[in-house]
């Protein structure tokens, strides 16, 4: 349903009328109707994705008889996004987003009928599951930041966090139906039948597609390639090397990397952490994990509701909850008993989700719309270092400590390291300049611009 506008003041000049109150709700997105299709098409699509990954490694040992194969098949689909989404992230700023969108979603819908269809027929072997899941690892890397950017042009960039937030619980209600579904639809059609259905999810996205409009209030963002003069001249536009640098040299984003970095390697894998330490020192069962993991769960839609009330998210703001975040992973690891530690999980998962949403919104608002698909493939390619090398490390620092040592210095090194950032960056904010003989130390005009 549209908004209506406000009320307007008494005999307002016609220049000065006002304007819609601003909301916070954490639904203000969805106001707009193709952000509704949107979020319709996206559930739709999770669902679909969600099936098919329910049997996906249960196939995967089926063909192979082999848990090694199951972890290389993951890592085979990962590993373009490591090498090639500064690639993809170049494409979607090359052409456009709809178009883009449209074609990867295609693509990966042809991918899951080849894969049905080879199943089907008991032609699936480990060779072609491997050809399978890298081709689906490279569209991933354009149809990731293509479909980001392309929701985010469908609403005011006042109304981003919301459409992060309702993203993000549209993400888990896909999780949460598909694999509901898989298991009824696998159980009466058998296993070929959720490669088809996800499939179809993403032929029902190619189809919304050119039928979104963007709201009221957006800027239409032009692809580079269709840029006028000196810009469409300027091979420097289209090129990976220009994101990279924007990245690099853009102190918040590398503030942001940091602060996400450090959080996804010594927090977060929570599945890992809290199923040692619930089955092991709180002497819980696979029941008690369960429970834990449904607290999770819970908190994060809790969190990304929060998240979507957000007007203005910031790096600092994001800092403050990793940092949080990791107080409370402290606090997990002393956990006496289980009762404690699900009290200590909702906010710990309530937390987490907020800063996911708000460091989502700087990292897709921040850049000039031309760079934004390279700085999301810049990005793609920094967090697959870290989903690669979180669990590795954070396997081995329990190793060492245990699971309770593990969470504790983990979360001790997050918070620390927020802290210690935090106050360099403080020390090294450049102080006005004071010209000599100004008796009331009021900067002159000239040197406030030079400070700037």
């Amino acid at each position: 349903m549209s908004s209506s506008p406000a009320p307007a003041l008494p005999s307002p000049a016609p220049e000065t009328a006002a304007a819609p109150r601003e909301s916070r709700s954490p639904w203000r997105a969805l106001r707009y109707r193709s952000m509704r299709w949107w979020s319709l098409a996206n559930f739709v699509s999770n669902a679909g994705t969600w099936m098919q990954l329910t049997v996906q490694n249960l196939l995967v040992l089926q063909i192979t008889g082999s848990a090694a194969a199951t972890g290389l098949s993951m890592s085979v689909q990962a590993a373009p996004a490591l090498l090639m989404s500064l690639v993809g992230g170049a494409a979607v700023d090359r052409f456009p987003r709809k178009l883009t969108a449209a074609v990867s979603q295609a693509a990966l819908g042809t991918i899951a009928f080849v894969t049905a269809t080879l199943v089907a027929l008991d032609q699936l072997n480990l060779a072609s599951l491997m050809v399978l899941a890298a081709v689906t690892g490279v569209v991933a890397t354009v149809d990731g930041p293509a479909c980001a950017l392309l929701g985010n042009d469908l609403v005011p960039p006042q109304d981003l966090p919301s459409a992060i937030g309702v993203g993000a619980l549209v993400h888990n209600a896909g999780r949460l139906a598909g694999a509901a579904l898989a298991g009824v639809t696998v159980g009466v059609l058998g296993t070929a039948s959720a490669y088809a259905a996800n499939g179809l999810s993403f032929l029902f996205v190619t189809a919304v597609i050119p039928f979104l409009r963007p709201a009221p209030g957006t800027v239409r963002v032009a692809p580079v390639k269709s840029l006028p003069g000196a810009a469409k001249r300027d091979g420097r536009d289209l090129t990976v090397r220009q994101g990279l640098a924007y990245f690099v040299r853009r102190p918040r984003l590398v503030a942001l990397a940091a602060v996400t970095g450090v959080s996804a390697v010594f927090g977060r894998n929570y599945a890992l952490t809290l199923a040692v330490l619930v089955t092991g020192p709180l002497a819980g069962g696979a029941g008690a994990f369960g429970t834990v993991s449904t607290v999770l769960a819970v908190g994060g839609i809790v969190g990304a509701v929060l998240g979507a009330r957000l007007r203005r998210p910031s790096v600092r703001l994001v800092g403050t909850l990793a940092a949080v975040g990791g107080l409370l992973q402290v606090a997990a690891g002393l956990s006496p008993s289980l009762a404690v530690l699900l009290v200590l999980v909702l906010p710990m998962a309530v937390v987490e989700s907020v800063s996911d949403t708000a460091g989502t919104a700087v990292l897709q608002t921040d850049p000039p719309s031309r760079l934004r698909g390279r700085v999301l493939g810049v990005w793609g390619s920094v967090g697959t270092v870290w989903s690669l090398g979180g669990p590795p490390a954070l396997g081995l620092l329990m190793e060492l400590a245990g699971a309770r040592g593990a969470l504790v210095a983990g979360g001790l090194i997050i918070a620390c390291s927020i802290a210690s950032g935090h106050l360099l960056h403080r020390r090294r904010t450049v102080q006005p300049v004071v010209l000599r003989g100004d008796e009331d130390h009021t900067p002159a005009p000239a040197a406030l611009g030079t400070a700037a």
